[in-house]
């Protein structure tokens, strides 16, 4: 029994040495086994090829549903613009609410690499069914003929947006956990890659919009040219090659310990500082009630330092007298520790930048609806070719493309001699140049909408829901700076929600983050439902018509800059007071 002692000892002194000495990861992570890891045999940009290729055929299927959904609802569906654009919208919506299921599920049970493999599953179930429902005569509706275009039968609507929610449910166990576990492959405590995960936010998002591209160009004129059901099927493939791809890396991954319920460990602050709302906060924080061990008594989580706000938090650790003479420390309803106290902290200083991301993602929003249905009543074009009016998102697209390298290979590096930032310009920074940007966005959308509509009036169009001979290459400027927002303000969101959360929260915050996207899309269907309204009283016409060239669309997007140039005041004013995490 004792050489069996004197063994692990030896054991467990060996792994100490050869973590202080920099050969296994100091962030916790474990291999497949759940053993440490060594740094050279697992993680790093050796495992990434296999998740951003996941994530880039992953992307190319979402995009090849959502870039031409709102055409496949008012031509094949029959429904009208507000109503297409409501459904899209409130679907996006939708994919961007689920996250917080995935994310409760990985942080707590399954872990990340566990929640993708399963939510794929789903996922590529739903995208199958979207294809049957498109291919399979039975299920498709009814073509038009003539003006008459018959509307599809309640069976036909069941089966198109059962598959197209089973999508929403599966890229919520996805997008959470994909971005945070390539993140996890880079050891937080070792600099040379905490400099490599900045670098890998980028590229991840460059990956999302390579398969967006594709989508975006190709997809969208399979769809409108030889046929819906190869248009839905293509994506589906692709789904199943995102899963392969994600499986293969499994051997190089590193994977963090899922640490419980973030939900739960945020409830128990609560009732715990509740329950002493009439005991006294010491002063020197040194007396809260906290774990002698080195890593946090979180599964997963390094300890965080002890922040001044939100002192009556802090109540939750503050040790009373029956638990000073019991010794009796077990109980986390009543008694929490400071690092558990800083969880929650950490998410109430977070929301105020949270928050503003939500009016970005309105106008995000738009690229899939307004600017398409825009689109429509321009001159599409170019000799005997027809550019389908969803396709012009490529131009996005490209511009994500074009700003990734030049942002990671020169901006940062030039950005970085004068702020002295590993990552040139701060997640917040980052982010507020994004917004600017939406301005100009919105700007540039209302400015070819007046011009649309002046030669609308000067033609004598404006009673005919025809195209007006104006180039649908004038929408470029507002898809472009569309994409260098994006650039800017998404993946600053990807990184911010990363590297301020919890360790043990990372899906939890990536979901959080989503969450802005989701309801970003709710925002649009509400801001355009109360412009429909307003604008309608009284048998007006309104600014969004199904016949565009009678209404004012660009009223409705020099609103949305509006909003957008107030919601960048107030993001500034939350930015410059932000305090950033300390982890010990």
């Amino acid at each position: 029994m004792g050489s069996a002692d004197e063994e692990r000892l030896l054991l467990e002194t060996g792994l100490v040495q050869a973590e202080s000495s920099g050969l296994y990861t100091g962030d916790g992570s474990v291999d497949f086994k759940g053993k440490p890891v060594l740094k050279q045999n697992t993680g790093n940009w050796k495992a990434c090829p296999f998740i951003l290729g996941n994530e880039c055929c992953e992307r190319l299927a979402y995009y090849g549903i959502a870039t031409n959904l709102v055409t496949y609802l008012t031509k094949k569906l029959h429904e009208g613009n507000v109503s297409a654009a409501r459904n899209v919208t409130t679907w996006q919506g939708t994919c961007y609410l689920t996250p917080l299921i995935g994310a409760i599920i990985a942080d707590a049970y399954f872990g990340r690499y566990w929640t993708i493999a399963t939510f794929s599953t789903i996922y590529f179930i739903g995208m199958c069914t979207l294809t049957l429902s498109a291919s399979v005569p039975a299920l498709k509706p009814v073509e038009c003929v003539g003006s008459i275009c018959p509307s599809a039968t309640p069976a036909q609507y069941a089966v198109f947006f059962f598959g197209l929610y089973l999508i929403a449910l599966g890229t919520g166990g996805i997008k959470p956990c994909v971005s945070s576990f390539g993140a996890d492959q880079f050891d937080d405590t070792d600099p040379k890659e905490r400099m490599k995960k900045g670098s890998f936010f980028n590229w991840f998002y460059f990956s999302i919009n390579i398969g967006a591209l594709i989508s975006s160009s190709l997809l969208v004129w399979i769809q409108d040219n030889a046929g819906w059901g190869l248009g839905f099927g293509i994506p589906a493939l692709f789904m199943g090659l995102a899963i392969a791809s994600f499986f293969s890396g499994t051997p190089l991954y590193r994977f963090q310990k899922p640490g419980g319920s973030p939900i739960t460990r945020v409830c128990q602050v609560l009732v715990a500082s509740f329950h002493k709302w009439n005991l006294k906060v010491p002063k020197d924080s040194s007396l809260l009630y906290e774990t002698g061990d080195k890593h946090s008594a979180i599964e997963g989580s390094r300890k965080l330092e002890h922040s001044d706000e939100f002192k009556c938090l802090d109540k939750a650790a503050v040790l009373s007298d029956a638990e000073i003479r019991s010794g009796d420390f077990s109980n986390p309803w009543r008694l929490c520790t400071v690092t558990q106290v800083e969880e929650l902290k950490i998410l109430i200083r977070m929301f105020p930048i949270w928050a503003t991301g939500i009016l970005f993602s309105a106008v995000y929003a738009q690229m899939s609806t307004m600017f398409v249905e825009q689109g429509m009543m321009m001159d599409t074009s170019i000799g005997s070719f027809t550019i389908p009016p969803a396709s012009l998102s490529t131009f996005d697209v490209i511009s994500v493309i074009f700003w990734v390298p030049i942002y990671d290979r020169i901006i940062v590096p030039i950005a970085r001699k004068f702020t002295g930032k590993e990552r040139g310009f701060s997640e917040l920074q980052r982010m507020g140049i994004g917004l600017f940007i939406s301005i100009l966005c919105m700007s540039a959308a209302a400015i070819v909408e007046i011009r649309r509509l002046q030669l609308a009036k000067e033609l004598g169009l404006v009673d005919e829901a025809v195209a007006v001979p104006l180039s649908i290459f004038w929408q470029i400027p507002q898809y472009f700076l569309l994409g260098a927002a994006e650039v800017c303000t998404f993946i600053g969101q990807i990184e911010f929600f990363y590297d301020q959360s919890p360790d043990a929260m990372r899906s939890f915050c990536s979901a959080f983050s989503l969450l802005t996207t989701s309801l970003g899309n709710y925002l649009s269907s509400f801001i355009l439902t109360l412009v429909t309204y307003f604008t309608t009283k009284g048998g007006q016409t309104g600014w969004i018509p199904d016949n565009l060239n009678e209404g004012h669309l660009d009223y409705f997007f020099w609103l949305l800059a509006g909003l957008s140039f107030l919601n960048m005041l107030v993001y500034t004013v939350c930015a410059t007071k932000y305090k950033q995490k300390k982890s010990s």
